[in-house]
Formats: structure tokens, C-alpha cells, sequence
């Protein structure tokens, strides 16, 4: 029986350090993103929250990995993740812009601090010993799942637009590397709360993976040209037949179809006139001369080019 604790507890510190190694590279993942930002000294409408979240995420596993005894490996990988978030978080509020520094600065306090203060400050309090353990066990649970459902925006995407660009294979392969690691782990040391989020994330990057398979070779979505034949509106009659406004180009001078369309051109009152008498002076010319007949009457119909988002 010795010899099997023994031998779990090798095993089990064998995936705690392959999870840490997993970790740190997923941890590590945006570093051309944050060098992308540095060379350019902007922030490029990158958005700070997911790091706030991961920030308070490694927050909470790091105070549970403190009042669970033996959990040293799990306490080790979030305290760099702490150190990496943070890093990234500072580098954000150097060079993002004002508004977006003030909501980061706001989550960070908001969420970072207030929050993760406050659940611990109410566990140390209303709770002790294992009671303890298991309340910020279910905490760390719960945010991990939602951290874990977060793609589920980005599968939408990968549908929609039937690209995976905003997927890349290589990230959800680690992710689903690291979610086999980590439950592992916690099924070897019998730790429910590391085991049981890591089922759902393993889940979820699996159908990114088979996503990235099923729409990697596809085209994504085309914009098609359909042209139609429109008669004139009214309000474009009414200014080919007065004077044009003060200030250059009729107001109405665009169509609005609920998608971009070309303008159609409006000739001047004067312009309009103007051909009108050398038309008439060309048909007394041709009865004249007997040789050309009037011409028939010109049906206006401009071709409209309307983009459609497949």
C-alpha cells in the first residue's frame, strides 16, 4: 500500500510539473501581441479584459492552493501567472488610451482587488478549516468554468464568418494539452475542484480543434455584387426637375437600401434644359432633311451595385 501512495504521489508530481510547463506557454502565448504593442505604442483596440479575469483567476488558485496542504505545484504556476498578468495589465495602461486606461484601471480595482479581497476576507472570517477548503474550492470551480465557456464567442465566430482566423490550432491544442494534464493531476491527488473544471475545458477545446479541422480549407464569407434595376425615387425627380441647393451636391443624392450603395448622379435643372432644346433643334434639323427619325424617349435605368454579406 506504501509502495502505491508512493507511486501516485510520483505520478502525480510528474503531471503537476508537465501542467506547469503547459501553463507557463499558455501563459506566455501573447508576448507578440504585447511586443506588437510596445513597437507600435498602441494598443490597437485590444481589449485588457481577458487578462484582468486570468489575473483574478490565478488570484483565487493561489489562495486556494495556500490553505490546501500539498498543492505546492498548483501554487507555484499561478504566482507566475500573477506576476505575467500583471505585467501585461501594466503594459496596457501605459500605452492604451485614456478611456480604455480608466475602464481597465476600474476593472482592476473593481474585480482584482475588491472582489478577490472581499471573498477572502468574508472565508477567512464566516469559515475555517476544511469548511474553508471547500468553499474557495467551489469559487475557483465556478470562475474556472466560466473562464473555460469564454470561447464559446469565438466558436460562434469561427460559424458565422466560416474562418478560422481568430482560432488559432496551435492555442487550442495547448489548451486541451493542459486541460488533460491538470485533470490528471487532480484525479491522482484526489482533488475534485482541480479535476472537475479541466472535464469542461478538455470538452471545449476539442470542439475548437474539430472546428479549426472542419472550416480550415474553407473560403470565408465573399461579398457578392448583385445588380438591379431601379426606377428613380421621387425625392431624386423632384431635384433633377429644380434648382440645385445652395452648397454643392443634392441632399438627396444617395439611395438607402439597408446596404452600401453607389450615389446616383443628378444632372442640374440647367443641364437638363439645356439638352432638352438641343434635342428639339436636332429633330427639326432631321424633318428637314428627311433623313433621321425623332429619336423614341429615353427610359432611365440606372444599374445599382448593392454589396450583400454572405
Amino acid at each position: 500500500m506504501a509502495f502505491l501512495n508512493m507511486e501516485q504521489h510520483t505520478w502525480a508530481f510528474t503531471f503537476g510539473i508537465l501542467g506547469n510547463i503547459i501553463s507557463l506557454m499558455v501563459f506566455l502565448s501573447p508576448l507578440p501581441t504585447f511586443y506588437r504593442v510596445y513597437r507600435k505604442k498602441s494598443t490597437e483596440g485590444f481589449q485588457s479584459t481577458p487578462y484582468l479575469v486570468t489575473l483574478f483567476s490565478c488570484l483565487l488558485w493561489m489562495y486556494y492552493a495556500f490553505l490546501k496542504s500539498g498543492s505546492e505545484l498548483l501554487l507555484t504556476i499561478n504566482a507566475v501567472g500573477c506576476v505575467i498578468e500583471s505585467l501585461y495589465i501594466a503594459m496596457y495602461l501605459v500605452y492604451a488610451p485614456k478611456s480604455a486606461r480608466l475602464l481597465t484601471a476600474k476593472l482592476f480595482i473593481g474585480l482584482d482587488v475588491g472582489l478577490f479581497g472581499l471573498i477572502a476576507l468574508v472565508t477567512m472570517l464566516a469559515s475555517y478549516g476544511p469548511l474553508r477548503v471547500q468553499v474557495v474550492g467551489w469559487i475557483c470551480v465556478a470562475v474556472a468554468l466560466g473562464v473555460f465557456a469564454a470561447p464559446l464567442s469565438i466558436i460562434r465566430l469561427v460559424i458565422r464568418t466560416k474562418s478560422v482566423e481568430f482560432m488559432p490550432f496551435s492555442l487550442s491544442f495547448f489548451l486541451v494539452l493542459s486541460a488533460v494534464i491538470w485533470f490528471a493531476y487532480g484525479a491522482l491527488k484526489k482533488d475534485i475542484f482541480v479535476a472537475m473544471p479541466n472535464v469542461l475545458g478538455f470538452l471545449f477545446g476539442v470542439a475548437q480543434m474539430a472546428l479549426y479541422m472542419a472550416y480550415r480549407n474553407k473560403k470565408p464569407a465573399t461579398v457578392v455584387l448583385v445588380h438591379e434595376e431601379m426606377k428613380l425615387p421621387e425625392h431624386v425627380k423632384e431635384v433633377a426637375g429644380g434648382a440645385k441647393p445652395q452648397g454643392g451636391a443634392p441632399t438627396e443624392g444617395r439611395i438607402s437600401c439597408g446596404a452600401e450603395v453607389h450615389p446616383i448622379d443628378v444632372l442640374p435643372a440647367v443641364a437638363v434644359d439645356e439638352q432638352a432644346a438641343g434635342a428639339a433643334d436636332e429633330d427639326v434639323i432631321r424633318d428637314d432633311q428627311n433623313m433621321l427619325r425623332p429619336e423614341q424617349p429615353v427610359v432611365i435605368k440606372p444599374d445599382v451595385a448593392i454589396v450583400v454579406q454572405a
